[in-house]
């Protein structure tokens, strides 16, 4: 169970560092069937995905906001694409609660083939267009990220209703291996009107 804190707001991927290192499994999807102990989801691939709900099982709702909302001292997560110049490039950023931290740093994730996870506070803003350039800061460096026009920014928000999650629903979840087998987590998250989750 003790692992099963580390999942606490819905994105336990920036908790643990490397999710595969962990031995996490990333699940995204939709909903196929829920019930009060287990989501089945229809993974990327096609695929049903079951994962087993621990009792307290918490929703996260992803809130779209706008770029101005990301300001200096937020903490936040962004897939980037690493580019030539050695900044990355933007393609989501989650917004966390004030006052959560998770999964500071910079490591490999697997939205898309060469995708790397920042996870850290946001040090300079500067308007670039309509996008944004942040200088994002975690323990061991500084990530220089360019946030393009039109790159999903949610709020995570967590507290949701656990009625948000039924068949149909796009979902994120990071599940654990379970005590007897499969997998378990105790937290998803979907977003607003069960939109697709961007990370």
């Amino acid at each position: 169970m003790k692992r099963l804190v580390m999942l606490a707001v819905g994105l336990a991927l920036m908790a643990a560092g490397p999710v595969a290192a962990q031995g996490f499994h990333v699940v995204r999807g939709v909903v196929a069937a829920v019930s009060a102990s287990s989501v089945t989801v229809t993974d990327r691939d096609g695929k049903p995905v079951v994962v087993a709900l621990a009792p307290d099982w918490k929703v996260s709702v992803l809130t779209p906001i706008s770029a101005d909302a990301i300001v200096p001292g937020s903490f936040i997560g962004t897939t980037e694409m690493p580019q030539a110049d050695g900044t990355g490039l933007s393609l989501e950023v989650h917004v966390f609660p004030p006052g959560v931290k998770m999964g500071e740093g910079h490591y490999p994730w697997d939205l898309q083939p060469g995708a790397m996870m920042t996870n850290g506070t946001v040090g300079t803003v500067k308007a670039v267009g309509a996008g944004r350039a942040l200088d994002v800061s975690y323990p061991s460096g500084t990530r220089h990220v360019v946030v393009p026009a039109g790159a999903p920014i949610v709020q995570i928000t967590p507290g949701g209703a656990q009625s948000l999650i039924q068949p149909g629903v796009s979902v994120f979840l990071v599940a654990a291996p379970g005590p007897g087998g499969g997998l378990i987590s105790n937290s998803i998250s979907t977003g607003v009107g069960g939109v697709a989750p961007p990370m």
